[in-house]
């Protein structure tokens, strides 16, 4: 524990934080997936979900045609003001087409179409459905600076359990490829990337107003895509992040499409993509092994970490790690971000009325 404040405004938890909100003015965004429906994990967010208050809970899912109306039905039994949405159903996918807003699908695709069903709130909070120790106050920790201290919150917390440490894509990829960018540029942008504790965590908040005008990448990549519109839109003096402890959530594979591998191109992709749009240059021919050399020195320093705290660490297969992120290191592709949604010509109700039409449909 400890009270250090960083370049940003750090909210910490003394033991029993738990401050008073207006949640009648907000508004709660849980994407998920198909995988998600069902498990331990979701069932102890929803079910605490009650107890906030909020004005509604946007779920986005994304799951074949043939899971859909189960996971609606087991939603639906939930005590709380649940608004699913089918991200990828037939309906919604042809209004989105039709407005030339089709593309990749994703996480951040399925976000941006929740923030048009917010509905009159003030406020938005955002989180993960795979976390296995959210507790109802962590929602409340996350909007309770908003409208006054801040205008965009973002959660850290520690990785650690089972004996080990987890959060491998932002300890051995965000955090040194940062560092090693904030080395050769001095630049206000990589000071703020890199004043987050946790900046890939899942948990944010933000005003109705800064999350309607954010551009937003349609899939990996989502949350680092947030910190550089934020960082745009009100800067260091608007950003508050706070301590949401110890957090302990179901883990993916390095592998295979929804792997570490596969979100450390997006990741790598979106933060050097935020740091272009600031005016910084990267050297590309040699990022890859900059990078490389910084991230070693970080295992170094995690492992030190580890064994002070007698926890397993197996340093040969985090540089191993390090060297598949390597590779997702380069000059990021073509710009699909989503457009801001107060700059869509797309209708909230119109999007209201293809989710009826997707969920009235669904078998």
């Amino acid at each position: 524990m400890d009270y250090t404040q960083e370049r940003i405004a750090t909210l910490h938890d003394y033991g029993a934080a738990d401050p008073d909100i207006p949640a009648h003015r907000a508004a709660l965004v849980v994407p998920m997936t198909d995988r998600d429906a069902g498990s331990l994990s979701a069932d102890r967010l929803f079910s605490s979900v009650s107890d906030l208050q909020v004005g509604s809970v946007v779920v986005p899912i994304r799951a074949p045609p043939g899971r859909i109306r189960s996971i609606v039905d087991w939603l639906m039994d939930f005590d709380a003001p649940l608004q699913p949405l089918w991200c990828n159903g037939p309906a919604v996918t042809s209004l989105v087409a039709d407005h030339g807003l089709d593309g990749d699908g994703g996480k951040g695709r399925d976000v941006w179409l929740a923030l048009g069903l917010l509905g009159d709130v003030d406020v938005v909070a955002f989180h993960d459905a795979d976390v296995r120790t959210h507790e109802a106050r962590d929602v409340r920790k996350l909007l309770a600076p908003l409208g006054g201290d801040a205008s965009f919150t973002k959660a850290y917390y520690a990785r650690v359990e089972d004996g080990r440490l987890y959060g491998r894509l932002f300890r051995l990829l965000y955090e040194p490829l940062v560092a090693t960018l904030e080395r050769e540029h001095a630049a206000r942008i990589l000071a703020y990337l890199g004043a987050f504790r946790y900046a890939l965590s899942g948990e944010f908040a933000m005003t109705t107003d800064l999350a309607t005008g954010m551009r937003i990448p349609p899939q990996w990549g989502l949350e680092v895509g947030m910190l550089g519109e934020a960082f745009r839109t009100v800067g260091f003096d608007g950003t508050a992040q706070v301590d949401l402890g110890r957090y302990e959530h179901d883990h993916r594979a390095v592998s295979g499409p929804s792997g570490l591998s596969t979100m450390a191109s997006g990741v790598a992709q979106t933060v050097l993509r935020v740091v272009e749009d600031a005016g910084i240059d990267p050297a590309y021919d040699r990022l890859a092994d900059r990078y490389e050399r910084t991230a070693r020195r970080y295992v170094r320093q995690y492992g030190a970490d580890a064994r002070f705290n007698g926890l397993s660490y197996d340093e040969s297969a985090e540089r191993e790690q390090v060297r598949v992120y390597r590779d997702a290191i380069g000059a990021p592709g073509p710009d699909h971000r989503l457009p801001a949604w107060s700059e869509t010509d797309l209708e909230s109700e119109a999007l209201r009325a293809a989710t009826r039409t997707d969920l009235d449909r669904a078998q």
